[in-house]
């Protein structure tokens, strides 16, 4: 059985990355249920809070408790990746949606596959970068953009519209940075490293929470759940699949997962919230597709070979 590498992810990771999908596409749906019952940092705070709590229990059980972080050096990346990585781009994403449309959110989301390509090319060069994962890249986000695009140029009207725009940018460029440096850092068991993350970033983002939206006063029910769920699925076992594929397969890989996210909430949404399906949406998908294809030809060639 061949290693995998960013050259031949191999099938397993082809499966996570789908998954992963799956499950940050149906993030905005649980998030937004949970908004009804909390505000945007208290569900900020809460999932990264949760969510660290519970692969700290199950990383203990497996043996892969944060003790298993093997130096200082590997504790300087887990506070990198928590603090920019994670609590950054949910303070910049709270904040900055208050003035934009959704739409645009999602087209920021979808440019991170764009913005990891320098960074690849200055810093992990051994991903390798061509012509054909260049075009499948940008093949990508124009299918993103035919899905959610329209949407993305209206204005709000908002004085701050233009912040909040550079803010979503922002956020979308931690995520990539992210990617990157997770990937240089030093070996050590994945659910220890997404721990780590999670936990350090909820120390900056529940005295924020705290601050500006105090204690809860009540749990209701449904934003309640939902606000578990994000914090079990999106947050902690997303961290741990995320880590695990960049380790292996690399940042360029990891990245399509951003093509996918709002082709999933968009499904989930028309079959879960009653919402309309979008007209574009399988014109849409197949130009994504095609980028996917075009973009990691050579591994799914090696596998159909196999």
């Amino acid at each position: 059985m061949s290693t995998p590498s960013p050259e031949n992810p191999g099938l397993f990771n082809w499966l996570l990355v789908i998954t992963l999908g799956v499950i940050w596409g149906g993030a905005f749906m649980s998030v937004r249920l949970s908004l009804d019952g909390f505000g945007p940092w208290t569900v900020a705070a809460w999932r990264t809070g949760l969510g660290g709590i519970a692969l700290a229990i199950i990383g203990a059980m497996l043996g892969q408790g944060m003790h298993k972080i093997p130096s200082v050096r590997a504790w300087i990346f887990a506070g990198i990746i928590g603090a920019g990585a994670v609590a950054l781009p949910f303070a910049l994403l709270s904040w900055g949606q208050q003035f934009i449309p959704s739409a645009f959110a999602g087209v920021a989301m979808g440019a991170v596959p764009l913005l990891v390509l320098p960074l690849v090319y200055l810093f992990s060069k051994e991903e390798g970068i061509g012509p054909r994962r260049v075009l499948g890249m940008l093949l990508g986000f124009v299918g993103l953009f035919i899905l959610v695009g329209p949407g993305a140029a209206a204005s709000t009207g908002h004085e701050n519209e233009w912040l909040g725009r550079i803010a979503c940018l922002a956020a979308a460029g931690c995520y990539a940075a992210g990617s990157v440096v997770t990937r240089r850092a030093p070996k050590m068991p994945p659910i220890a490293f997404a721990t780590a993350t999670l936990l350090l970033a909820a120390v900056i983002l529940v005295p924020i929470a705290a601050l500006t939206e105090g204690w809860p006063n009540d749990f209701p029910a449904t934003p309640t759940a939902a606000l578990i769920y994000v914090a079990l699925f999106p947050t902690a076992l997303a961290a741990v699949i995320r880590v695990r594929v960049i380790t292996t397969a690399g940042s360029l890989f990891m990245s399509l997962t951003s093509y996918q996210v709002p082709v999933w909430s968009v499904i989930l949404g028309v079959s879960f919230m009653g919402e309309t399906l979008p007209p574009q949406l399988f014109f849409a998908l197949a130009i994504i597709l095609a980028g996917i294809g075009l973009s990691q030809s050579r591994a799914l060639m090696a596998m159909i070979r196999r």
